[in-house]
């Protein structure tokens, strides 16, 4: 028999097949096997092992239960189904949406929980052209962040607690009129009454305690959350021991930043396109 072999690195769907294959091979199962378990013919199996079909939701959560994966096949096709998110974060958003207090950490762009629309455009047709994404998954990202944004305007939102670096507020994105309207957005952001928003100037140098973006979530139960992530990484921890050095770096950040008064100022000389 011939034997399709794929690449797990060269996209998610190669990944999400590999996984599906070697999770079989490993228990001993035939396509035949998986598919009497899953309810599929084992030419879908077959196909979906080899990249030729797109896993959906319910063959997704068909395989976790065949396998006992707790999730993990779900988790691959959202990664998927939202642009290739990076591993870790479409689990992430899930406790994001839930989360008592959000503490953020961003450099270069506004983050995600703040982009105006537009902004967020604009960042994903870049993606298009440089052919990092296709058109579809532009839009999906564009609705996946609108998702984020809806769930944390409920009836009793978390505390919202983001640090920018002031590259975030002096890199112009979309020109003038989409970056006035976004740091307008971050204003009013800063008015509400569970957010607090800093500017981490440049002057801080070698003071600044992270090199990379850090998401910082506490639960319901006030455990704690982290996610960070790289260009081409992303990674999700909870293990208290890990977590808790990276809020006592966050703290020491927020008391090297500007106040929110201070940061405010910041925002409306940029609007002004003044130093």
């Amino acid at each position: 028999m011939n034997r399709r072999e794929l690449d797990p690195d060269s996209s998610p769907q190669a990944a999400f097949g590999a996984r599906l294959r070697s999770s079989r091979e490993e228990r001993g199962w035939t396509q035949e096997d998986l598919a009497a378990r899953t309810e599929y013919s084992s030419t879908h199996i077959s196909s979906v092992e080899t990249g030729r079909k797109m896993p959906t939701l319910r063959f997704s959560r068909s395989a976790d239960l065949a396998f006992d994966t707790g999730g993990m096949f779900e988790r691959k096709w959202r990664e998927i189904r939202h642009g290739s998110l990076l591993e870790g974060f479409p689990e992430y958003v899930g406790y994001e949406g839930r989360a008592v207090e959000i503490r953020l950490y961003e450099i270069g762009i506004i983050p995600g929980l703040l982009q105006t629309p537009a902004y967020a455009r604009v960042l994903v047709d870049s993606a298009v052209q440089r052919g990092a994404i296709t058109s579809e998954q532009a839009a999906e990202r564009v609705s996946f962040l609108a998702g984020r944004q809806e769930a944390l305007d409920r009836p009793r939102p978390p505390m919202l607690f983001v640090v920018m670096d002031e590259s975030c507020v002096r890199r112009r994105v979309g020109g003038r009129e989409v970056m006035d309207a976004q740091l307008e957005s971050l204003v009013e952001f800063a008015a509400r009454p569970n957010t607090v928003l800093q500017v981490a100037p440049f002057e801080i140098g070698e003071r600044r305690p992270f090199d990379l973006p850090v998401n910082l979530l506490t639960l319901p139960d006030r455990s704690l959350i982290a996610y960070a992530e790289s260009q081409a990484q992303g990674h999700l921890d909870r293990e208290t021991p890990s977590v808790l050095p990276m809020l006592t770096a966050y703290h020491q950040l927020q008391a090297e930043a500007l106040s929110q008064a201070e940061s405010v100022a910041v925002i409306s000389q940029a609007r002004k396109g003044t130093p």
